[in-house]
């Protein structure tokens, strides 16, 4: 019967085995999906939308973890359904798993090639809609420490601030970094602001005692190693 409504599930009305609190606590955190985890933070959802879907909707609309732990707190605040205690809850879930990727260096992966980079991050940047700058953080092992998104624009059109590049870098004392951004128009061709950006980063992370490994650039599933192509880099 169609009451008018717009149709949506709630959590409550979903059978037991697929509640993700029920799911957690049967087969562990692993088996669930992100949205699964982020709509135990969340608890509730609205009128129109349960936490799940909202869950859902919010890794959309901030593409992914990295993007959600990047975005302003008060922009997260104004989306639908959330305000500070639910904005802080999350922010607060992914600090402590980045401190405790930080703290457990044996689940981190390494990357010693250009190859072993673009497996990490190739996928999910070569989709990305809007030109986005990420940095790899990496230990003393070049073990991965974190990705953040650091600045989201075009690097051809606005002068990206090197010390945005190198504030993560500093905040969890790495030992090295790699530059990522991508091309949404499919060609990872560097460009002239591409070299710029690499010469100007180098020298700053070499000030900070930080060793600048690589700068990826990403478009339709390929990827350049500038440092390959000793591009920005002095070497």
């Amino acid at each position: 019967m169609d009451d008018g409504r717009t149709p949506y599930t709630l959590i409550r009305d979903l059978p037991a085995t697929e509640r993700p609190r029920e799911r957690l606590r049967d087969a562990g955190p692993s088996a669930l999906s992100a949205a699964e985890l982020l709509a135990i933070l969340l608890r509730t959802g609205t009128a129109k939308e349960s936490a799940l879907a909202q869950a859902a909707r919010l890794l959309a609309r901030f593409e992914g973890l990295p993007g959600l732990r990047n975005a302003p707190f008060l922009e997260l605040c104004g989306e639908r359904g959330m305000g500070e205690a639910k904005a802080a809850q999350i922010k607060a879930a992914l600090e402590l798993g980045l401190r405790l990727a930080v703290s457990s260096p044996e689940e981190r992966p390494a990357v010693r090639t250009p190859d072993d980079i673009a497996d990490l991050v190739l996928a999910e940047m070569s989709v990305l809609a809007e030109e986005r700058v990420r940095v790899m953080l990496l230990d003393v092992r070049n073990r991965v420490l974190a990705t953040p998104t650091v600045y989201v624009g075009s690097v051809h059109t606005t002068n990206v601030r090197i010390s945005e590049l190198l504030s993560e870098a500093v905040r969890v004392k790495a030992a090295a970094i790699v530059a990522l951004h991508n091309h949404p128009s499919g060609d990872p061709t560097p460009s002239a602001a591409d070299v710029q950006m690499t010469k100007s980063l180098a020298a700053a992370a070499k000030l900070m005692d930080i060793d600048l490994l690589d700068h990826l650039v990403i478009g339709g599933g390929r990827y350049v190693s500038m440092r390959q192509l000793k591009l920005g880099f002095g070497d």
